[in-house]
């Protein structure tokens, strides 16, 4: 068993002598037993931390002799290392010591937008969460100026701090206790495993739990937790739950479960065709985080990852893989017309429009992101409403694809959005500055030309004629049917 840091390569060289002839492959799972720097953790902890000594009583690494020091023990130049009772030893566990022994996992995860989820530090969102909601009234030795308490308790704990280490190898308070997905660890490693695997018993069950990513993947704008209980998919598992086999070492979909999927089936987990991987993103074809929908080998692009290799239409038939172990070809191939459908319906007729017309405003606002009633209309047009719909559809949950979704990106555009143009364009029609009345001439001709075509003339009452007799028809055949009369 590889140790965590260099300073463990003295007792593997001696474990491999005391194998002798026994190949080391032989003890790739740990150490033939307990080493005595961990035996001497443990007789402290049983007493002092109860409840973490049967986390890992419990767990895999209990029964593999993996223990305190081959997880926590630090050569001592590491920068997070700090000397207890005799021992060099670190706090955190980054995914770069998890890879001694879970290499593939780890590898898989580092290519992930999972472990990436540290990088939103200074985006819009945290500008939110710093300078909107927020002060620099939280001082640390790490942030000696200052940080926001909203984003520490907030967007850092699920999307990660960066871990900053003071004094005697301690952790700053501003940035630990932190589980954060894409966490940025001192020795250079993105991401956290206990994120979604749990310290002390690290269970793969609990992983396979929806759950768990729903630690991160609920509320207004990413609400997939929700989506799922809402779908034909969290209603089956929550009715068959004992049914799954969460704990089974093999765990593929069809052999070892049949009942419903989790997160994890569609996402991460084995078929008959694929083995396990950890980067998230290699069954998704669409990106529906940003303001438009992207294609996902675009989004890895964008952020340099080697996903940009995998194309969108491998990924997808990567994901029509799992499907197919419930359901017919003809059912798969439905769906994603319906979900390709519901995506260029957000895109062409709010989400592009929208941007449009917003980026032609910002000249006649202040300049300060959230300083404008429109920043927020917007905003909350693609981050809340838009994603909702787009995970909504993705998932398969009705309510959250229109009530939750389409119906509040179309109240926002026509009963929110589309005023606060016409009004921002009519106040500066005659400005005197000259760059403001033709920045305003351009939303004016670019707004015009949005509610004159075809996906807008309604809202000017200008339907045409064709639309006005089919919707007449369909109220008439409504009336017939729920005449009490008949």
């Amino acid at each position: 068993m590889m140790m965590r840091r260099n300073s463990r390569s003295a007792a593997l060289a001696g474990l491999a002598l005391a194998l002798g002839s026994v190949p080391l492959r032989a003890q790739v799972f740990g150490p033939a037993e307990l080493t005595e720097e961990s035996k001497a953790c443990i007789a402290c902890h049983r007493e002092r931390s109860p409840a973490l000594y049967q986390q890992w009583g419990a767990s895999k690494h209990f029964r593999a002799n993996v223990a305190c020091i081959e997880c926590h023990g630090a050569a001592k130049s590491d920068v997070d290392a700090f000397e207890h009772y005799g021992q060099s030893i670190a706090i955190l566990v980054t995914p770069k010591d998890c890879s001694r022994c879970h290499s593939k996992e780890v590898e898989q995860f580092a290519a992930s937008h999972h472990a990436k989820g540290g990088r939103i530090l200074g985006s819009l969102d945290n500008v939110l969460a710093e300078v909107v909601e927020g002060n620099r009234g939280m001082k640390t030795p790490g942030h000696p100026e200052g940080v926001a308490a909203s984003a520490v308790n907030g967007c850092w704990q699920c999307h990660g701090s960066q871990v900053k280490v003071i004094e005697g190898g301690r952790l700053d308070p501003a940035t630990w206790p932190n589980s954060g997905i894409g966490r940025i660890n001192p020795d250079g490693s993105e991401g956290a495993c206990n994120a979604c695997h749990s310290r002390h018993e690290f269970s793969a069950a609990q992983a396979r739990h929806p759950d768990t990513c729903g630690k991160c993947h609920l509320g207004p704008d990413h609400p997939q937790k929700e989506v799922y209980e809402e779908s034909k998919h969290g209603i089956a598992f929550f009715a068959n739950v004992e049914r799954l086999n969460l704990a089974s070492n093999k765990w593929i979909v069809g052999e070892d479960y049949w009942a419903a999927p989790t997160c994890a089936t569609c996402h991460m987990s084995a078929t008959r065709k694929q083995p396990v991987t950890h980067d998230v993103g290699l069954r998704i074809s669409w990106n529906n985080r940003p303001e438009l929908s992207v294609r996902t080998d675009h989004a890895d692009a964008l952020m340099n990852l080697a996903g940009a290799k995998v194309s969108w239409q491998d990924r997808r038939q990567n994901m029509k893989d799992v499907c197919l172990a419930c359901h017919d070809s003809q059912w798969v191939e439905n769906f994603y017309q319906q979900y390709d459908s519901l995506i260029e319906l957000y895109n062409e007729k709010f989400a592009r429009p929208a941007r449009d017309l917003y980026a032609l405003a910002r000249p006649l606002l202040r300049p300060a992101q959230f300083s404008n009633e429109l920043d927020w209309s917007y905003y909350e047009l693609w981050h809340h409403e838009g994603r909702r719909a787009r995970h909504g559809a993705a998932m398969m949950a009705p309510d959250y694809t229109h009530w939750h979704g389409m119906y509040e990106v179309s109240r926002r555009f026509y009963a929110d959005f589309v005023p606060k143009l016409e009004a921002l364009a009519d106040r500066h029609a005659g400005d005197a500055d000259q760059a403001k009345a033709a920045a305003a001439r351009a939303l004016r001709a670019r707004l015009d030309e949005v509610l004159e075509s075809e996906d807008h003339r309604w809202y000017i009452g200008r339907m045409p004629p064709e639309e006005a007799a089919r919707r007449k028809r369909a109220a008439e055949e409504f009336k017939a049917r729920y005449d009490p009369a008949r």
